[in-house]
């Protein structure tokens, strides 16, 4: 059973099933009689919709429908919200969305009319049939002139005077101006964290059914939870009850934050269908995938820290722009704000701290939750004023960190935010990264470089993670003819839940790690839960199926106590049995299987137990420290990423090698962006730039060494389990180690992301 518990890096179970080719993804499937829609979008980033002539397309050969905003008004189909608050002194502007657009066009990929018909050529044809007068109007995709004075005004149709969607405020203002005012030394900088696309392997893809019998809507479609799609489709878009809305996720080929928001198309197909009588499936093209996911980040920040004479940092001052896109999504103006800000001074002990952010309105994509969520920003931020702060000071930057760290004496650690760091040794991390990244010889390896006339740098980025989002998760465990139904609120979309969670349920039942099956993704059978997000899985999910599985051992014993004719304070499990303590008699798990589907009085049949865990914090800490090595050619400005370690603090590992393999992804992630990503706009006609892989840089295998990782592990007391989150900290700690690293390299205070061979060279040329 230690081969399987919990602890133990067991290979992934749906791994074969995937390399073979045997998964399902919502493209696999094709209902009967199912027509095809196409969505036309918009040319321009910003226009009038002077006339809309569809009367061409809907003759075209096997067109079915052709819709636009008027059939969503004649419909009554709701506008798609946005789903957070955000404290600031004046209300947030949240501008209407329909699903289709009515009157202007924001964005180039806005979504203007929805095409069906019986072949998605059918449809793609039809499409180009549709006749648009459009009256084009000056854009702003800049985010950093998005507020300047002469800037284009976005809303200016609902009365906005500017693009500001919100000026949130952190508080702390006057004692970190009093901070300011009595510091030795000060440093500042402005800088980016640029716009990203994330991507997923999976384009999207919806396919709506209307089942008229039941009245209710079915959607197909990847997500990062079901529940949460279907609630927000149901309540805002069709105004029904939950019952009458199914939301199906098969397989799901990555999700990063993307996947987990109410999006048009999957309105649009549910619509077309009930409309139709008729299944209706869309497919994302890559390019519209470029054009219409979310994108993450787009901040322009300068920040400001204050220190005393010893380099203790005593005041950090940060004003950000972080762009909204042309409409809010469910969670975008909480990402650069709250989202961020509950990490604020990160891992070092500083508590005048004042944020303000200006989230403002750009003629492109939505911005929303992108792996880390406002946590890799937060972190990118401390992590460059203390690498300045190391350059003033002259002083090594890992010794500017080991002064200001948060010691364990200090934890729990309220911060800024009044978040409790409830765990964490970060100074001891930070030298097991330094051992495992050789800092100490890294002199040496310079000289190597130097004498084959390359530039070397090395740096570090220490991140701090709060993971765990809604603080509520469903679990059901049932045992049905030798094997165990795990179902579970959460949602793998490459996390490995069938694995791990099947470990918590072989330790807890002590049933075969084979027998477990993962039910997950379909509001049919799963009653509640949050999804996936924000490195929740392990400790939400976790603990709930640990607590399920614990309730259906105690049921177990009851009946083994029945079987055993004892007590059921006396019956303990032990080696697959249960057994009376203190004599030879036993009963096997088989047994009392049996006697749970005739069980005796006062027991309901069956061994199937649930339990919605919920826990009183809202999140929890992982945090690491990463440290990063390049190698730069002077003559090209090309960067190798010659090194790279880290070590993580994610509490109790269910399973190490998941965890590995949740670093390696989420490092990747932090060298497309430090390295090779940005999400670019023409600034003249607002049109995208980058909406293929051939002109989007995304990361392949030959830009990253091996890894050398390393834990250090701190359980949390905030879960039974012991976890923090695993899943976002790559991100987190990748883009300031490497920039610090070809800073070093460069001999310069600060070069922004990403760092590609043009930028660096003109670094070189510039001497």
């Amino acid at each position: 059973m230690e081969k399987f518990g919990i602890g133990q890096p067991v290979r992934r179970k749906e791994d074969i099933r995937f390399l073979t080719g045997q998964g399902q993804y919502t493209d696999d499937f094709d209902l009967p009689g199912q027509a095809h829609g196409v969505v036309l979008r918009s040319p321009h980033a910003h226009a009038r919709i002077v006339s809309i002539d569809t009367s061409a397309a809907r003759a075209a050969p096997g067109v079915l429908a052709v819709l636009t905003a008027a059939e969503t008004r004649e419909d009554g189909l709701g506008m798609i919200p946005l789903q957070v608050e955000i404290p600031s002194a004046d209300p947030l502007f949240c501008p209407p969305r329909p699903i289709l657009a009515e009157g202007r066009v924001r964005f180039v990929g806005d979504p203007v009319a929805f095409i069906v018909a019986e072949t998605r050529a059918q449809a793609q044809d039809a499409a180009e049939l549709v006749e648009i007068d459009y009256d084009p109007l000056p854009s702003i995709t800049d985010t950093a002139r998005a507020m300047d004075p002469d800037a284009p005004v976005i809303w200016d149709d609902q009365g906005r005077a500017d693009n500001l969607c919100v000026l949130w405020d952190s508080g702390r203002g006057e004692e970190t101006d009093a901070a300011f005012a009595h510091a030795a030394r000060r440093v500042s900088l402005s800088f980016i964290n640029q716009r990203l696309v994330g991507n997923p392997m999976e384009p999207r893809v919806a396919i709506g059914e209307w089942e008229a019998e039941a009245g209710r809507h079915v959607l197909h479609s990847p997500t990062q939870g079901v529940i949460r799609v279907r609630d927000s489709l149901a309540k805002f878009i069709f105004n029904v009850p939950m019952d009458r809305l199914r939301v199906i996720s098969p397989d799901v080929g990555g999700g990063f934050g993307l996947r987990g928001k109410l999006f048009p198309e999957s309105a649009m197909v549910l619509w077309a269908a009930k409309r139709l009588g008729r299944a209706v499936k869309w497919r994302s093209g890559r390019t519209e995938t470029f054009l219409c996911d979310p994108h993450g980040r787009d901040q322009v920040t300068t920040a400001e820290m204050a220190f005393d004479d010893t380099a203790k940092a005593v005041g950090l001052r940060v004003r950000t722009d972080a762009a909204m896109g042309a409409y809010l999504m469910d969670f975008g103006p909480r990402i650069p704000t709250v989202a961020g800000a509950r990490i604020s001074g990160t891992v070092y002990d500083i508590q005048a701290v004042h944020q303000q952010v200006r989230c403002v309105f750009t003629n492109t994509a939505s911005t929303d939750a992108y792996r880390g969520a406002g946590r890799p920003e937060t972190a990118y931020v401390v992590e460059r004023m203390l690498d300045m702060g190391a350059r003033e000071f002259g002083i090594g930057r890992d010794e500017i960190r080991r002064r200001n760290y948060i010691r364990p004496d200090q934890i729990p650690y309220k911060n800024t935010a009044g978040n409790l760091i409830d765990s964490g040794h970060f100074a001891e991390t930070q030298a097991m990264a330094l051992d495992l990244a050789e800092w100490d010889s890294f002199a040496d390896r310079r000289a190597t470089s130097e004498a084959a006339g390359k530039k070397r740098g090395i740096g570090l980025g220490y991140f701090i993670e709060a993971s765990g989002g809604q603080p509520f998760e469903w679990a059901r465990v049932r045992i049905e003819a030798g094997r165990v139904k795990l179902h579970v609120g959460t949602f793998s979309h490459g996390q490995g839940h069938a694995t791990a969670f099947a470990q918590i349920v072989s330790e807890r039942l002590g049933l075969p790690f084979e027998a477990v099956d993962l039910v997950q993704g379909d509001t049919d059978t799963v009653q509640t839960g949050a999804g996936t997000g924000g490195s929740r899985s392990s400790q939400m999910g976790g603990v709930a199926t640990l607590r399920a599985s614990d309730l259906v051992m105690a049921k177990a014993k009851r009946l083994a106590a029945h079987l055993l004719e004892a007590g059921v304070e006396d019956v303990s499990f032990e080696d697959g049995q249960f057994r009376v303590a203190g004599t030879d008699l036993t009963t096997s798990w088989d047994q009392v299987m049996e006697l749970s589907h005739a069980p005796p009085e006062g027991e309901a049949p069956g061994l199937d137990e649930q339990t919605i865990y919920r826990r009183d914090t809202e999140c929890n800490f992982p945090n690491g420290c990463h440290v990063a090595e390049v190698e730069i050619d002077p003559e090209t400005g090309a960067v190798t990423l010659a090194r790279y370690a880290a070590v993580d603090d994610c509490g109790r590992l269910i399973n190490p090698m998941l965890v590995h393999g949740q670093a390696h992804g989420a490092i990747m992630q932090g060298i497309g962006q430090a390295l090779l990503e940005h999400a670019r706009y023409d600034p003249e006609s607002g049109q995208f730039l980058t909406a293929t892989f051939q002109d989007y840089a995304m990361p392949r295998a030959a830009d990253a060494p091996e890894f050398v990782l390393g834990f250090n592990i701190v359980p949390t007391p905030t879960n039974e389990l012991g976890v923090k989150g695993a899943g976002e900290g790559g991100s987190c700690g990748a883009p300031p180690a490497i920039v610090s690293a070809v800073a070093d390299a460069l001999g310069i205070a600060h070069i922004d992301m990403p760092a590609t061979p043009e930028k660096v060279w003109r670094v070189l040329a510039a001497g």
